[in-house]
């Protein structure tokens, strides 16, 4: 049996609801993903947007998570947070073309959503089509142009993190 792939999930007030329904949807329709949920465990006990994001993005670098999804009230914030994490590639995903090209063309490891945006059964379906591709599928004709962008993007990163 293969190894599960490891995923951290995590959100704020605004994105709480989004986020348990694709827990939920992940331990019933995905066995394959072990799922970390890094909270918010209830509406009660908020956390702000800037305090959840780094805990899935150090999971990440940890190696203690693959792949990982934060949701908030537009996915943006979270966005923007993880990716101030070396190692980790967050896209803003809204939809299913957008889910599915973030790993397609950018090699998103996480995967941010907006709890005020997406629908709980479309926030399923982005994930879904995030998790189907691997980086470059579908688009093998550029194949070489991505791997060189996101080479790029390592050599940025290698920079501004020293």
């Amino acid at each position: 049996m293969a190894d599960k792939i490891k995923l951290a999930i995590a959100s704020d007030l605004s994105g709480f609801p989004l986020k348990q329904e694709i827990v939920k949807y992940l331990a019933e329709k995905h066995p394959e993903i072990e799922v970390t949920d890094f909270g918010i465990e209830d509406a009660d006990h908020p956390q702000p947007y800037f305090v959840q994001a780094p805990k899935v993005a150090k999971a990440i670098q940890r190696g203690e998570a693959e792949k990982g999804i934060l949701v908030c009230g537009t996915g943006q914030g979270m966005a923007i947070v993880a990716n101030k994490h070396k190692g980790v590639y967050a896209c803003v995903v809204d939809d299913l073309f957008s889910g599915e090209r973030a790993k397609i063309v950018n090699n998103a490891n996480v995967i941010t959503m907006g709890g005020w945006i997406t629908a709980p059964f479309l926030g399923c379906q982005i994930v879904d089509a995030w998790l189907a591709v691997a980086f470059t599928q579908k688009m093998e004709f550029k194949k070489d142009f991505l791997t060189n962008a996101f080479n790029k993007v390592q050599e940025h990163e290698a920079e501004a993190f020293k």
